[in-house]
């Protein structure tokens, strides 16, 4: 909320607060495909870019953050190239605060500032990625996600040990940041306040279009823009599927494997019985007998059970077979209840309930499945089991061999699969330039990892649908990320600039408008007087603390809304070349809080967080001032050079 009254509060690649620097992306990345994607691996070698205070900034640990940063952008954005990453500012950020935590750490050492073995061990037990599905750390599970990062246990503790010693040195820092009650009611009663105005566009499309451009304005314009057209990296993808086609003939069940099964399963396919019966359990065997002999001597069950203290429901035991009521009592009382004859009563059996006495009130009999019966279900069954053993077998094999050093081609032909090879497709599975092109069903679980594999990586199993298609998976080609020929996109170039053209017009008729409104020209008689038709104007009224929700995005001419002065208008650039906007503030009511103590508080305890931000931000400058950062302009630009050469050259 507070937010909307400042900007830079934190740069736009701080990971986060109090030490979760740079290095902090392994403690908490795992699993973001830190090494992936066109890891850029070996380059810049020692080269030392930095200094500070006797800790040294090496071209090979910002080539290592680079690449963990990229591959978690890379979550978001499936297309982003190393050039685009690097045009917003990425390279200078992750420098920049690198050279933060050295300076941290150099200062830490000189005060005598460290972290235990424990510490670091608390850390790392601490980390999800590291536990198992009981939610214990796992030493298998550790070792298995530091390979999957291709980091190593010494640079995760040393990273982790860095990461606490920012912190202890900060949070005294910015942990106490106090702000006073009037601070917080002015701030507060900001977003109360109430603004009124008009919001008018100009709209690109009631421009006209002017004369046609020439071929030279059209090629000129073509290399003035030529970053708007560039075409995400591609990559030809070679896959072998790997099916139930390859296995069906090991699947299917012999007549011998189908009659060892029904043979195995009588308990399934046999005869089945089950009875309905009663029962008394006493707790000594005088009396359980003096009951049985009661009913042999012609009293019904149930009156002897009466009589013994037992209702009706109390003895109903209801149907059961064989297997249902040992587990309910004793194998042995069953046995004696399944071995009498029909309306017989046992004789008293113990169990650890204590002695039973059972009456078999009725015999029920269901025959046997024959084996005709049941041969589809039997072989069905058997056949789906065995396709996937056999599947799974030959996934083995193939992943064995491609392990061995097997090429692509030749695991595909021992193995009679086909090869299909994609055409050039970017990360989302899109063909530029193939109108109506779609990607085959198979392709699309392939893209992530076939972008996030090296063009010379080795081929990789990987999975299609879950138990039931496999294929193997290779890299053929990398097309970094280029624009296309002129002479390809020409037209749509030529369309880009009569709108461009028609865009500069749109802008110029507004930024007349504005001048009229702000020489005292009501905004509704300007837009009124001008050449061309345009849109009806809006009237807009809102509270600061209504557009200030963190749900929401503000829209741009509301928030240029609350930044001008009363009276006064201002042009903005409407999105997607659209226009332009015309934005007046008519009005102004001041807002007052001090009845808002909810509102108070909550603004007192944002603002103390964004001091505490900028206490910390302000003390590691302080820092860095204290101990001469030395930069080594030449290789900081050789590296970054070797970076962005790097990733385009796979």
């Amino acid at each position: 909320m507070l937010s909307k009254f400042r900007h830079g509060a934190s740069s736009k690649l701080l990971l986060g607060f109090l030490g979760l620097a740079l290095f902090a992306m392994v403690i908490t990345g795992f699993g973001t495909g830190g090494g992936g994607m066109g890891d850029i691996g070996g380059l810049g070698g020692g080269d030392e870019l930095a200094s500070v205070g006797g800790e040294s900034v090496t071209a090979a640990e910002v080539t290592d953050q680079v690449n963990r940063q990229l591959a978690q952008a890379r979550e978001r954005q499936p297309e982003l190239d190393i050039g685009s990453f690097f045009r917003g500012g990425a390279f200078e950020e992750i420098l920049r605060q690198m050279i933060a935590q050295k300076a941290m750490l150099a200062f830490g050492r000189d005060q005598g500032v460290a972290a235990s073995k424990r510490m670091v061990d608390g850390e790392i037990a601490s980390i999800p990625a590291f536990r198992n599905f009981a939610g214990q750390f796992d030493e298998q599970t550790f070792r298995a996600a530091l390979r999957s990062e291709n980091i190593t246990e010494r640079q995760l503790r040393d990273e982790i040990a860095a990461s606490l010693i920012q912190r202890q040195i900060l949070l005294p820092a910015a942990g106490n940041a106090r702000v006073p009650q009037g601070m917080a009611l002015q701030y507060a009663s900001l977003l109360l306040e109430q603004r009124s105005g008009t919001v008018g566009l100009v709209p690109t499309q009631a421009m006209a279009t002017g004369p046609a451009p020439t071929e030279a304005e059209v090629n000129a314009f073509y290399r003035d823009q030529q970053s708007r057209y560039i075409i995400p990296e591609r990559r030809v993808l070679r896959y072998a599927l790997i099916g139930r086609e390859q296995i069906a003939a090991a699947a299917a069940a012999s007549e011998a494997e189908i009659a060892a099964y029904y043979r195995s399963n009588q308990a399934a396919y046999g005869p089945k019985q089950t009875r309905t019966l009663s029962q008394v359990v006493l707790p000594d065997q005088a009396a359980a007998r003096a009951l049985a002999a009661r009913v042999a001597g012609g009293a019904s069950f149930a009156a002897a059970a009466r009589q013994a203290g037992f209702s009706a429901s109390d003895i109903a035991v209801g149907d059961q077979s064989r297997e249902q009521f040992a587990n309910m009592s004793s194998p042995a009382v069953a046995n004696a209840a399944f071995e009498a004859a029909e309306g017989a009563v046992t004789q008293p059996v113990q169990s650890p309930l204590g002695w039973h006495v059972v009456r078999v009130d009725s015999i029920n009999s269901e025959g046997g499945r024959p084996l005709e019966s049941v041969r589809g279900e039997i072989a069905q069954l058997l056949g789906q089991r065995k396709a996937e053993e056999a599947l799974g077998a030959l996934v083995a094999r193939v992943e064995e061999a491609l392990g061995d050093g097997s090429s692509f081609e030749e695991v595909a032909r021992a193995e009679r699969l086909t090869i299909v090879e994609s055409p050039p497709v970017t990360a989302t599975g899109q063909q530029p330039g193939a109108a109506g092109w779609t990607a085959p069903p198979e392709l699309a679980p392939l893209l992530k990892p076939g972008f996030e594999m090296a063009e010379d990586e080795d081929p990789v199993v990987e999975t299609v649908t879950p138990g039931q298609r496999f294929a193997i998976l290779d890299v053929a080609r990398v097309v970094p990320a280029a624009p296309p020929a002129l002479a390809q996109i020409r037209d749509q170039v030529r369309r880009d600039l009569i709108a461009r053209r028609a865009g500069e017009r749109a802008r110029q008729l507004a930024a007349t408008i504005v001048g009229r409104i702000n020489s005292g020209m009501a905004p509704r008689q300007a837009f009124a007087d001008a050449p061309v038709d345009l849109p009806e104007l809006q009237a807009v009224t809102a509270r600061r603390l209504d557009i200030a929700r963190p749900d929401q995005p503000v829209p741009p001419p509301m928030a240029m809304l609350f930044s001008l002065p009363t009276g006064r208008a201002k042009l903005l650039e409407a999105p997607n070349g659209a226009g332009w906007f015309v934005v007046h503030l008519a009005s102004r009511v001041p807002g007052d809080a001090r009845g808002q103590a909810a509102l108070i508080e909550a603004t007192r305890t944002q603002f103390a967080r964004i001091l505490g931000e900028e206490y910390a931000q302000q003390f590691g400058r302080a820092v860095e001032r204290q101990l001469e950062v030395e930069r080594n302009e030449d290789a900081i630009a050789r590296t970054k050079r070797q970076l962005q050469g790097g990733t385009a050259a796979q």
